[in-house]
């Protein structure tokens, strides 16, 4: 199994480190590689979009010309995770703070983000968060965080901070706006891989 991690800008090696633990303590051969350019998306398997500065990573994107290609892959129903910025590009509609932002958007979910939903980088937090159908008691890291203002649809939302929607599901598609790559908690992960096994 081949797993890329969109490396572009952000929490990369973080969740290399993640994915190459997750494979062990599944059992599975599987490799990490950094994607930086479209021959880096052959022969994936899955893509995780790391966070990071929602914006930035947007146009490292455009500038990689990786926009489309990761579009046309989510469409073909290829597993992709996206946390914290990674969600807010997984969206297919943002609030005003993503539009001062000038953050170009997928447009794969059909979710409204709204970015530092929880405040800034001293107002950064853990919560024990319960991810419907993934994990339950999972230690959120909290940083700079977005949440997900309502999901449509197809996308559906699988956990909650009070009021605030923090991770959604739309087929293929995982969002987190937390960083599950900063514990050792590797629960999140496994299933990423399981979800790619099963389709696999």
């Amino acid at each position: 199994m081949k797993i890329g991690i969109l490396g572009v800008q952000g929490a990369v090696a973080e969740h290399c480190i993640s994915v190459k633990l997750a494979f062990s303590e599944l059992g599975i051969d599987g490799i990490v590689i950094s994607v930086r350019s479209i021959r880096d998306l052959k022969d994936l398997d899955g893509l995780i979009i790391p966070g990071g500065e929602s914006s930035t990573i947007s146009r490292l994107i455009d500038a990689l010309e990786l926009r489309d290609n990761i579009i046309t892959l989510a469409k073909d129903g290829f597993p992709i995770m996206g946390t914290c910025a990674g969600s807010i590009l997984l969206a297919d509609e943002g609030d005003f703070s993503v539009e001062r932002s000038d953050t170009k958007l997928l447009g794969l979910m059909e979710m409204t983000v709204r970015r530092n939903a929880f405040g800034r980088q001293r107002e950064s937090f853990e919560y024990t968060i319960d991810i419907e159908g993934i994990a339950d008691n999972f230690p959120g890291v909290l940083i700079r965080a977005p949440a997900i203002e309502n999901c449509r649809g197809d996308c559906k939302a699988i956990a909650y901070i009070d009021d605030y929607i923090v991770a959604a599901k739309q087929n293929n598609l995982t969002a987190l706006t937390f960083h599950p790559e900063l514990t050792k908690d590797t629960r999140i992960h496994q299933y990423f891989i399981k979800e790619i096994a099963d389709k696999n």
